[in-house]
């Protein structure tokens, strides 16, 4: 571990600090909304189309998971 690198375990319960929580967020509240669904096999579709959109919009990804607190300043 290099001398200017300190680790800080993360509280048991903290979904604010976890990167997928706003990514899921912005799945529910965007593409997966208001949607009725009538066998597993359309929300596993549903879900996989919603995720292949996200991750698919590199600009979409740093947006959404990007924190002001967490930045790195070379």
């Amino acid at each position: 571990m290099p001398n200017n690198i300190s680790l800080l375990h993360l509280p048991a319960s903290s979904p604010e600090l976890n990167p997928m929580e706003p990514v899921w967020q912005y799945l529910r509240q965007n593409t997966l909304a208001n949607r009725v669904f009538r066998a597993y096999q359309q929300i596993v579709d549903a879900c996989c189309d919603a995720w292949t959109f996200f991750s698919n919009d590199t600009d979409l990804v740093t947006s959404v998971s990007s924190r002001d607190w967490a930045q790195v300043k070379i």
